[in-house]
């Protein structure tokens, strides 16, 4: 029988998605296992990331990653929601690259200081301590894109949120660029059909928007963010108990860098569909949440389906969160394993 090199290695990447015909495909003809196996350690070479990435050269990569994060999260809840910003924030400028984590160079300008970065994105230390750890039980071989992306999985699952199995192998950029942050990410005071284009761009749909959106029901805001919302003529479409309460957290808020909310008033440290619920009610907190149901449409029909249905909801989001984890990764030989995460080698 002619078999290509390439057919075993697809077959392999069906049958981590659970694929019968594969497993059944393996079964009977065993003589396919030993490329199978080669395919496997190679994890990325044919393109594709892999659950399995690093069984053999770090397994204990996802424990060590898992360790650090419930640290910080048990100190300081908010940093669950702050590891998925974060890779969120890292996929969506110029792919899941590790990118975000980088600091100034003499060559470059990294993301960090960019506008929707600066004064939001938090972690960067707990990165440092995991990537330290990781480099002294497997030195050179876990990359810092793949520490934010199960640091993001499991941020959720901490906080009572669905689980899934992250694919890994991606490799880390050398270089970063903040002009390209406010160029790829959307805004709190965009309208739906802008948020649309922003995902669009990186590959992801309408519904893959109003899904990773519900990642808000973890987490806070600055006041600058939507305090345009709560001025002399509020926005319409705000709650009124809501807006009291809004404009009382945000009316000493000299320097509205450091004065927040919680996007979820409610249940802010759960992981659950109350976000749904809350823009139903006109209790969302960015008018780019708001405007999911506000606009009508198709947004406000998955936004009223989620509010009753948190199983399909986490089911969706699992499905989105893998489509975003595979947004533009470097993989084979491109990019490099950074060793510490905020500089090139």
């Amino acid at each position: 029988m002619n078999m290509s090199h390439s057919l075993p290695c697809q077959m392999l990447s069906d049958f981590s998605n659970g694929n019968a015909q594969c497993k059944s495909f393996t079964t009977d003809f065993p003589q396919l296992r030993v490329i199978l196996i080669i395919c496997l350690i190679l994890g990325n070479a044919n393109g594709q990331l892999s659950r399995e990435y690093y069984l053999r050269t770090c397994p204990e990569s996802k424990a060590i990653v898992l360790r650090g994060v419930e640290r910080a999260v048990r100190q300081h809840p908010r940093m669950a929601a702050s590891f998925l910003r974060m890779h969120f924030h890292d996929c969506f400028v110029n792919g899941c690259d590790g990118s975000v984590l980088l600091d100034d160079t003499a060559t470059f300008v990294g993301e960090k200081t960019a506008l929707p970065n600066l004064h939001s994105l938090r972690g960067f230390k707990v990165i440092d301590s995991i990537k330290s750890e990781l480099e002294s039980a497997c030195p050179g071989v876990v990359s810092c894109a793949d520490i934010l992306a199960i640091a993001a999985r499991d941020s959720v699952m901490l906080t009572g949120g669905p689980i899934w199995s992250v694919r890994l192998g991606r490799r880390d950029n050398v270089i970063a660029n903040k002009a390209d942050v406010v160029d790829y990410l959307p805004a709190p005071d965009f309208n739906v059909s802008l948020i649309i284009s922003k995902f669009k761009v990186v590959g992801l749909t309408e519904k893959d928007m109003v899904t990773l959106s519900g990642a808000h029901t973890i987490g806070n805001a600055r006041c600058g963010t939507f305090s345009n919302r709560l001025g002399k003529h509020p926005d319409p479409t705000v709650e009124k108990l809501f807006l009291k309460s809004l404009r009382k957290i945000c009316s000493n808020a000299s320097d509205s860098n450091n004065v927040i909310a919680n996007l979820d008033l409610k249940t802010p440290r759960r992981f659950d569909n109350r976000y749904y619920k809350n823009l139903q009610h006109g209790r969302g907190l960015l008018n780019s949440d708001q405007e999911l149901h506000s606009s009508g449409g198709s947004t406000r029909e998955l936004v009223d389906f989620y509010a009753k249905n948190k199983k399909q909801f986490f089911h969706d989001f699992r499905i989105s969160m893998i489509k975003m984890g595979n947004i533009r990764p470097l993989l084979g030989n491109q990019g490099q394993i950074r060793r510490n995460c905020r500089f090139p080698n």
